[in-house]
């Protein structure tokens, strides 16, 4: 059992009954008191996608859960289903679409890099990779020479997500979008 203090970034940890990844931690130390450090924790649960911060003391003792991630693939929807495919084994795992509604948005027939969250034998969500390649399928005409300012425009993407662009790009451009803040990182290669 790891302490609170060995807790890294994107760890799963049991807590309470249930399985959390910690998706943040804060160390701070309070001035004026005998002790340790605390560690705060921002975790996420893997079934619900709920949310809660939690702090603890650099000795408390933590459990880590038995989760895995399997590599995978996008393979179709099937109702309210979005199926996915492990790399290597070819295991399909069915996730409901409420409960990947965020990821969904960056998923498309050729994203890469994707994994399926495992807990106890059934897939609960999917890890996202850094960055994903999608198209733009609506936005302003392009302006000439735009790339000389730094204004933005709304641009949709083929997986109906929003992201600002810069003035000079145009329907049908291919561009990187960072999925953890839903940003425009730039035009994808070709």
């Amino acid at each position: 059992m790891p302490k609170a203090s060995d807790i890294k970034k994107n760890a799963a940890v049991e807590h309470n009954g249930k399985v959390f990844i910690v998706r943040d931690i804060e160390r701070s130390v309070p001035q004026g008191r005998a002790g340790g450090s605390l560690y705060r924790m921002r975790m996420y649960d893997v079934v619900t996608g709920g949310k809660i911060d939690e702090t603890f003391k650099d000795s408390d003792m933590l459990n880590f859960a038995d989760l895995s991630r399997r590599p995978a693939m996008f393979s179709y929807i099937d109702g309210d289903e979005y199926v996915f495919m492990d790399n290597e084994d070819y295991t399909p795992y069915n996730l409901n679409k409420e409960s990947i509604a965020d990821e969904v948005l960056f998923i498309c027939e050729d994203t890469i890099g994707l994994s399926i969250i495992i807990v106890d034998g059934a897939a609960v969500g999917i890890d996202l990779p850094p960055s994903v390649e999608l198209v733009i399928t609506e936005t302003d005409p392009s302006i000439k020479g735009g790339s000389a300012t730094a204004r933005t425009k709304p641009a949709i993407l083929s997986t109906g997500l929003t992201v600002q662009v810069p003035e000079h790009i145009s329907i049908g451009d291919k561009i990187k979008v960072n999925t953890e803040e839903r940003k425009f990182m730039g035009r994808a290669e070709k």
